[in-house]
Order: C-alpha cells, then structure tokens, then sequence
C-alpha cells in the first residue's frame, strides 16, 4: 500500500488542488498540495527501507485492468524493484522540497494555485514513468511530463518568450517521442509483448534476428535501441535534441529546478537503464549512447562557460551532465549512471533553487553581469549554492565527486573506441564544468555590485520556506555521495540492486578492472585548473575575459550562440515549414477547402437572384416561357424518334 500512496498522493493533491481553487481557497489549495507531496516523499522512503531490510525480490503490484483489445491485454500495475524505488525516492523527496519552496517564491503570484495543479501532476506523471512495468505504461508517464512540462515552462502565458519555450520544448520531445513510438511497436512487433518481464526473458532469442533493408542487415535489438535513444535524446536533451532545454528557463525557477534535477530530463537515462537487459545485447546502440553522451558533456560545458544568465548557465551544466549519465550507461555501467542521476537531483536542485532565491533577491534580474558583492546580504543561500557548484564540479568530499568519477572511471574501464571517445570528452568537461560554476560564484557573489543600486540595496536573505530545502538539499550535495557509493557501485552493489539492472555490477565498473592512477586522478586536476583559470580571469584579472572575446571574435561568437544550433534548425527546418505551410494555407486551405464551398455558394446565390428577377408578375412574360418549354419538348420529342 505504501507504493500506491507514493505514487497517487500527488495526484491527489492534484485533484484536491483544483477543487478549492475553484471554491475560491488559495491557501488550501497551496497547502494540501504541499501536504500530499509531503506524503508522497514519506511513503517512497519506507516503501524503499522495507524493500532493502526485507530483501524483497522484484513484484508487481496490481491495480487492474488498463487496455484488453483482442489478444493484446496490458494490466496497469506498479514495478516494484530497488531501481523503481531509488527514483521513486529521488522524484518524491526532490518534488516535496520543490513545493515548499514554490510557497515562499511564488507567494506573490495571482495564479499561485495553478502552479500547483500542474507541478504536483507533473510529479505524478513521473512517479507512474519509474514504476511502470510494460512499455505502453512507461509511455503514459512520458507523454505526461511533456504534457505538464509544455504548461509548466509557459506557466507565464501572457509572455510570448514564454509561449515559444512551451511550443519549442513539446515539438523537439515530439521527434524523440515518434522514435520511441516506433521502438516500441517494433518490440511489439519481434517480442509479441510489452510487458518488461517478457521482453527481457526473449532477448537471447531476439538477438540474432536482422532487418534487411536496402541491401544491408542491420540486427533487431539495435536498431529498437537507436529507436529507444533517440527517444530518450529527447527527453533529456543530448546533442541535436537539446535546444529545447535552455529555452525551458522561461517559466518559474521551481520548475527549472524539477524539470532539470528529478523528472523529466531524468526520464530519458531511467528508460534507457530500465531496458539495459535489450540495450546490452545491442553493441552498436550502445556505442551510440556512449558517444552522444561524451560529446553533449563536452558540448553544453563549452557553451556554458559564455552564457550571461544564471539560470542558463546552471541549464547547460544539466545538459552536460546527463551526458555524463549517458555516457555511463552507454559502458555498460548502469549502476553509475543512476548515480549521479541521483546525486546530480541533490546538487542542480540546489543550485537551482539557490540562483531563484539570487533572482527572488534582485527584483527578478539575472544577468550574472549585473550581480556582484551579494554574500554579505545572502550568506546562507551563498552558502548553499556553494556546496551546489562544489558537488557539481565534482570536488570530493561532495556527492558529485562520487558520482562522475565511477563513470569516468567505467568509460576508461571499458576501453572500447566509443568509451574512450566519452571518456575524453568527460575528463575536458570535468575543467570546463569546475569554470564556468566558479565564473557564476564569483560574478554573482564576489566582487562590488553591479547594475542598478537600489535593486542591490534592498537584497536581503529568503524566508524559511525557501530556505530550508536549500539546507535539507546541501545536506545530501555533502554527504549523499560517500552515503550511496558502497552500495550503489562498491562492493555492495550487485546484492544492493539485485535483478534490477542487468548486468551485473560487478562486470562492468572498474571494482574488477583498477584503472591508472592517472586517469582516475586526471578530472580533479582539471576540474581544479578550470577553478584557477576562473579565479584569474574574473578576480585577478577580470579584464582579460573580454580581451580574449575580442582577440577571438568568431570562436567566442560561436558559443554564445550556442554552436548555432538555433540558426541552423531555423534555417534548414523552420523557414521552409513556414513556407510550406504557407503555399497549403493559400492554395489548399483558402483555393481549394475555403474556396470551393465559398464558390459554389456564391454561384447559387446568384443564380437565384437571377431566377427572382424572372418572377415579375407579368402573364405576358409567364405565357411566353411556357411557349419556350412546350417548343422545347416537342423538339426532343421529334428529335428522339
């Protein structure tokens, strides 16, 4: 019972959220919805505790009957395995944070308890994504955050920046989505099911099986894995599928914090760890995976590193770091990638939740450059986000160090050309991360203020509300990593996550392959070169920042814009959409759709007219036409004979 009330207090308080907002209570609505999540947060960890000291295997707990059509019947039920519920932990508690921290931020917002409906949806859209046992369950989750994250990130409709967010996040998921769609009818198609237990007994007599198209023969099992990453590029926004994420910084900073930390771009590395039994018997989607891992690790540090508002600054590091996790489950060390999915909630909540309460501070700015000299008015939220951007560059003992080092370590580990492509791409993102986190501390909290005065005279520390999760947040950024690492990637590990993830533990991190002294030590060292260069450039000499942009107009130009990604898709897919859609709108909607009907009517309309204009009322003119017809007549009779 306490997994059904893990899942569904959300969605209760959902419910409970709607109905008093409509009898007109604000407060109740807010506060139920805090409660259930609240609830929610408390049921996942016992459910997880009884789990682990009970030893209890993997089960599913029905709830009933969902789609019967013929012989295809998929019941609706809920997963209960130790990775279900280390996501399930993560999501609730992360969330429960989150609400309580939204009280204190969106306090003065007129709509405040429609940001409540939504988020606690949204969390119950994820919650069903991490227990889902088939494939068209996990799908109902998926679809649901991109639902919910659609009206979360254009929470603010009356902006147009807003709106444009929402369209563009929905209509990028949208060409993961008909991959995932087309991976999954594909299993339908080779496995005759879609329930997680059957897919993964048949893979051994799946795996020789090939598609032969065009001439060449390609095996089953990757191209449904493609299928499946493509998907998951999506959702958490790797390499060619990412513009979407930085753009979702235009609804509430709570929602960046969810969005980012603990729903829906962690729904992509979840599916992709929930299909490892599959996705280890495809080598080349494997490799796949490991590549665009590494390459969208090094990708969003580069851009990170130039950008000017706090909030996309610590949206790139999320990009780049699920390309960490990627990368760890493209080596084959699932175990690691869950990891620092883990403790990557933990540290980007946080930093988050920290840069909301900058901008909560500062009237709403924030642009990085019109900060400064903040940590004397906001010691605790310094404090915090401190101990964020130490975990996030992964400096030990923070839970980031963990974390990303049992990746790196497991990419070096495997040794195959894929895993060492990502591995590199790792170890220069490891000294690009510890950068541009440190350009952000020291421009946002060191240094004399700058931009308006008054804005700065009057920034002042959070309330409590906000406060707390901050505090509850830096306690897991410190000591979640030493906490997890024995047993979710030491020598606990292989009883810890038991038949959850395949394979086994143990044959895939570096536990049973020690890897040079060197390599394990090489990201700390760079990651502590990225500290001085920032050190350098923005305290000792903060002029030579700019002086490099100059000197390197077109380099710099090129990640401002962020590789020109933007400009590209605009030019090579938007545009001619615009076009094409006008050449429809034109020729088929208004000529041909609009246009026949229109004509036809106006030619009846006419024809009409002119038949009234016939009926004058003279017996001369009646007599006449009926002299014509009878004429007629009897001319098609003689004509006939």
């Amino acid at each position: 019972m306490l997994l059904e009330i893990a899942v569904f207090a959300p969605l209760l308080g959902s419910v409970l959220a709607v109905l008093l907002r409509a009898s007109g209570s604000r407060a109740g609505a807010v506060w139920l919805s805090v409660a259930c999540m609240a609830i929610s947060a408390i049921s996942a960890v016992a459910v997880l505790v009884r789990h682990l000291v009970d030893h209890v295997t993997m089960h599913d707990v029905a709830l009933g009957a969902w789609i019967h059509v013929g012989n295809f019947v998929t019941p609706w039920s809920l997963r209960e395995d130790t990775l279900s519920l280390v996501v399930v932990v993560m999501v609730s508690v992360v969330s429960a944070l989150i609400h309580l921290y939204s009280v204190g931020y969106m306090a003065h917002d007129r709509t405040m308890p429609r940001f409540f409906v939504y988020i606690s949806a949204f969390t119950f859209a994820m919650l069903m994504l991490v227990t889902a046992n088939n494939l068209l369950q996990l799908f109902f989750g998926w679809e649901g955050v991109g639902l919910f994250s659609y009206l979360l990130i254009g929470y603010w409709y009356d902006r147009a920046a807003a709106n444009a967010a929402a369209i563009k996040a929905f209509v990028v998921n949208r060409i993961g989505d008909l991959a995932f769609l087309i991976g999954i009818v594909l299993i339908y198609a080779q496995f005759g099911s879609v329930s997680f237990n059957q897919i993964f007994a048949a893979v051994p007599q799946i795996a020789t099986q090939k598609y032969h198209l065009f001439g060449a023969s390609m095996p089953v099992l990757d191209v449904i894995g493609v299928l499946l990453f493509i998907g998951a590029m999506g959702k958490s926004a790797q390499i060619f599928l990412h513009t979407w994420l930085a753009d979702a910084m235009e609804g509430p900073t709570p929602i960046s914090a969810l969005i980012h930390a603990a729903t829906m771009v962690a729904a992509g590395v979840y599916m992709i760890v929930r299909m490892s039994p599959l996705m280890s018997s495809a080598p080349a989607a494997m490799g796949m995976v490991a590549v665009i891992g590494g390459a969208t690790a090094l990708f969003a540090g580069t851009i990170g590193c130039v950008q000017n508002d706090i909030k996309r600054i610590i949206a790139y590091s999320t990009c780049s770091q699920l390309g960490y996790m990627f990368l760890g489950a493209g080596v084959g060390a699932d175990s690691a990638a869950i990891f620092h999915m883990v403790t990557h909630a933990m540290f980007k909540a946080l930093l988050f939740l920290a840069a909301g309460s900058v901008i909560h501070a500062l009237a709403d700015e924030q642009d990085v450059r019109k900060m400064g000299g903040l940590w004397r008015k906001m010691k605790v939220t310094y404090a915090t986000m401190l101990v964020g951007a130490l975990a996030l560059a992964a400096i030990p003992p923070f839970a980031g160090y963990y974390s990303k080092d049992a990746i790196l370590a497991a990419a070096y580990a495997n040794h195959g050309t894929a895993a060492m492509f990502g591995w590199v791409c790792g170890v220069i993102g490891a000294g690009l991360t510890a950068f541009y986190i440190s350009r952000l501390m020291i421009l946002t909290f060191h240094g004399a203020p700058r931009g308006d005065a008054d804005v700065h005279a009057h920034a002042h520390e959070s309330g409590w509300m906000m406060i707390v999760p901050l505090l509850v947040l830096a306690v897991g950024s410190i000591f979640g990593g030493m906490a997890l690492d024995r047993p979710f990637v030491g020598a606990g590990s292989a009883t810890f996550w038991g038949s959850s993830i395949v394979p086994p533990v143990a044959s895939v991190l570096p536990l049973s392959m020690p890897i040079p002294t060197w390599a394990a030590d090489l990201p700390l060292l760079l990651a502590l070169v990225g500290f001085a260069i920032a050190y350098i450039f923005y305290v000792m000499r903060p002029s030579m920042p700019g002086a490099l942009a100059k000197a390197m107009p077109g380099l710099y130009q090129f990640l401002l814009h962020k590789w020109y990604f933007d400009e590209l898709y605009d030019y090579v897919f938007v545009q001619p959409a615009k076009r094409l859609a006008r050449v429809i709108w034109r020729g088929a909607d208004d000529q041909v759709i609009d246009g026949v009907p229109t004509g036809l009517a106006r030619w009846t309309t006419d024809f009409s007219v002119q038949i009234g204009r016939a009926q004058n009322g003279s017996v001369a003119v009646y007599s006449f036409v009926m002299l014509l017809g009878l004429l007629v007549l009897l001319s098609l009779f003689l004509v006939m004979r």
